[in-house]
């Protein structure tokens, strides 16, 4: 198998490859980031300094960051299922929504739940108020676009509800999506029931004490 994917399942941005993998049925060899596995862990840091996944190795090819793996995977192993349309027009409101996702759900998410790790002392509650106005600010643009659209940029399931998926997951986990923005909620139960993402959910379900702010049981 030549493809290998480091990554650990709870993470967002590996859920989000994984979702990609699983909705085309590709196969991969798991390079499971843990530190109870040093050797995983030297030949990722020997890879990508960096030592951000996931990260995709395909022979003596490394590709980094999710969005520009699962293009990659469109190019080198298509399947049934086009992440990405083929008319660049289309394609620009995909890479659109995709960065949407990226910068203004699952930066803010995570300036929250890191913040919540520091030492009580070194905590940033300013920048910390200002990611949940940030993502109040996110959910109610995001409930309008979607009140009339199935999936994040039209009609089908593409490389932009990969991210969609996992990075509204952990945030409704971290600032609750209010009922204020119903076609938000609608667009996240969608993304739950999608196979290829329910499969990452519940991979990942171990992992689940793992959260800081305490893994809610309504998922």
């Amino acid at each position: 198998m030549s493809l290998k994917l480091y990554a650990h399942p709870f993470s967002s941005y590996c859920q989000k490859v994984l979702t990609a993998l699983y909705e085309n049925g590709t196969p991969f060899a798991w390079r499971r980031l843990s530190h109870d596995d040093p050797q995983v862990m030297e030949e990722f840091a020997a890879l990508w300094p960096i030592k951000r996944f996931p990260m995709l190795v395909d022979g003596d090819r490394t590709i980094r960051e999710s969005t520009v793996i699962i293009e990659y995977l469109g190019l080198h192993y298509p399947g049934p299922v086009a992440l990405l349309p083929a008319d660049p027009r289309a394609a620009l409101e995909v890479r659109f929504m995709d960065r949407f996702f990226d910068n203004y759900i699952a930066t803010p998410q995570q300036k929250i739940v890191f913040d919540s790790l520091r030492p009580e002392a070194e905590r940033d509650a300013r920048g910390v108020a200002e990611a949940r106005a940030m993502l109040d600010t996110a959910y109610g643009w995001l409930d309008e676009v979607m009140a009339n659209r199935e999936w994040a940029a039209g009609e089908r399931f593409s490389l932009a509800d990969c991210g969609a998926a996992p990075h509204l997951f952990y945030a409704d986990w971290t600032h609750r999506i209010g009922a204020d923005f119903p076609h938000v909620i609608a667009y996240r139960q969608r993304l739950l029931k999608r196979p290829s993402f329910a499969r990452a959910v519940d991979e990942a379900r171990p992992y689940r004490p793992l959260f800081p702010l305490g893994a809610p049981d309504r998922d």
